[in-house]
């Protein structure tokens, strides 16, 4: 058990679920928010509302919680949809509650940036004979972009750290994977966990920081 390359290799293995999660939850809650982001805007009201309430809810619930319920849910439901056995369907049951409970957060914060923008700035777009189409992503869209990037930074970064509640349901992430050595008597793999998300989080701080400075020219 003090094979200190065999631990260092199994924990780097383990990081690259936490990884993979993170990626994934990235490229879909995006989007996903932009959509409920509008959903929660509707003039609809009904659409409206019930976007808001499913929100709230997820909002107001612990993500621990989430994972739990959409996980084991459809077994304790008796439902006829089933997450596949083992591994794999441990880890799709955990993307999709990420996916979802980062899309809501992200949908807030997309909300308030496009709401945010004068409305002295459609009115002009339509003064030049633009589409509703072309002022959104011609005009409103990179300074929409620009406003939220340091709110959309921090969900990131927390999003980073979250990715260790997939043990939760027994997904073997990088801090699970120290556990077990824990209990073997091994304290300091615990502790380089740490060194794996600090280095990641600096690296990302950095990337945001030049995305900012690239997004500088926009004064709103």
């Amino acid at each position: 058990m003090n094979d200190i390359p065999v631990i260092i290799s199994r924990l780097t293995e383990s990081f690259l679920l936490n990884c993979r999660l993170f990626a994934l939850t990235l490229i879909f809650s995006l989007p996903l928010g932009l959509v409920i982001a509008f959903g929660s805007m509707s003039r609809f009201y009904p659409i409206r509302w019930l976007v808001r309430g499913f929100v709230w809810v997820i909002r107001g619930t612990p993500l621990m919680l989430q994972l739990i319920v959409i996980y084991f849910g459809p077994g304790l439901l008796s439902l006829a949809f089933s997450w596949p056995s083992g591994t794999n369907g441990r880890f799709i049951a955990a993307t999709v509650a990420f996916i979802i409970n980062y899309a809501c957060y992200f949908s807030e914060i997309f909300r308030g940036g496009i709401e945010s923008i004068p409305q002295g700035q459609y009115e002009a777009g339509q003064v030049l004979g633009m589409t509703k189409k072309q002022i959104f992503f011609n005009v409103i869209l990179l300074q929409v972009i620009k406003r939220i990037l340091p709110p959309v930074g921090n969900e990131v970064i927390t999003l980073v750290k979250d990715t260790a509640l997939a043990r939760i349901i027994s997904n073997k992430e990088i801090i699970m994977m120290a556990g077990e050595y824990t209990n073997k008597g091994l304290i300091w793999p615990l502790f380089a966990t740490g060194i794996y998300f600090l280095v990641f989080v600096g690296a990302l701080t950095l990337l945001l920081g030049w995305l900012e400075k690239k997004l500088g020219y926009f004064r709103t």
